[in-house]
């Protein structure tokens, strides 16, 4: 039988994407409920790591949470919609821009890209917006398909299980298919978690979808509106 990892309380960083937010630290504790942030008058987003459902069996032979406020995709992720955007969502050929943040929420909801804390490791905020073709490949299955059901100023959490919807083996430094950690400590967390198999190995994805560059049919694309 398999071991899950300790119900220790740990401290999960909240993600702030909207400009000039503050960063708050939850304590959260892996199988009871989290708390509840009081957020500052000046943090207009707030995300925090979602509540997993209680276990069905202990004696599972997989690693397997589900979370009740969370949506089941049809291709197997879950993600709930924190705050929903306005106007066309990115389709295949289109170039989608976001900004994001990972944490091993299955291992201690440890962060391995953050946005909003204190500068240096894994909270480098200092990052550009990521770019990705819907279509490409170039980002985890999870991912690409979470952002084609989001449009430009939307917010979405996606939870991802380890298989095929989350990174590929054998993948050194996340260079094939991202979004790669933006730093050695970033990657060095979700190494650990991703090359053990004795943990709990599902990912959190916070997405804010900046805008969505529409493809010119010609291998160029038109910007577009944030």
């Amino acid at each position: 039988m398999p071991k899950h990892a300790p119900a220790s309380v740990f401290t999960a960083a909240v993600l702030l994407l909207a400009s000039g937010a503050r960063s708050l630290a939850p304590q959260i504790s892996r199988r009871a409920s989290f708390g509840t942030a009081a957020a500052a008058a000046s943090a207009p987003l707030a995300l925090l790591l979602p509540t997993p459902a209680p276990a069905a069996e202990e004696s599972s032979p997989q690693f397997v949470q589900s979370y009740g406020d969370f949506t089941d995709s049809p291709i197997g992720y879950s993600y709930k919609d924190v705050t929903v955007g306005k106007g066309d969502s990115p389709k295949r050929g289109d170039r989608a821009v976001f900004d994001w943040s990972g944490y091993t929420i299955g291992y201690f909801g440890r962060p391995f890209q953050a946005k909003g804390g204190p500068q240096g490791g894994a909270f480098d905020k200092d990052q550009d917006y990521l770019r990705t073709v819907v279509g490409s490949g170039a980002m985890v299955t999870a991912v690409e398909d979470a952002l084609t059901g989001m449009a430009p100023g939307g917010v979405r959490q996606v939870v991802v299980p380890y298989g095929k919807l989350s990174y590929p083996p054998g993948d050194k430094g996340h260079e094939k298919v991202g979004p790669a950690p933006s730093n050695f400590s970033g990657m060095r967390a979700l190494d650990f978690v991703l090359e053990n198999p004795r943990v709990d190995r599902t990912l959190l994805f916070n997405l804010k979808l900046i805008r969505v560059d529409a493809s010119d049919g010609k291998g160029g694309f038109v910007r577009g509106m944030k």
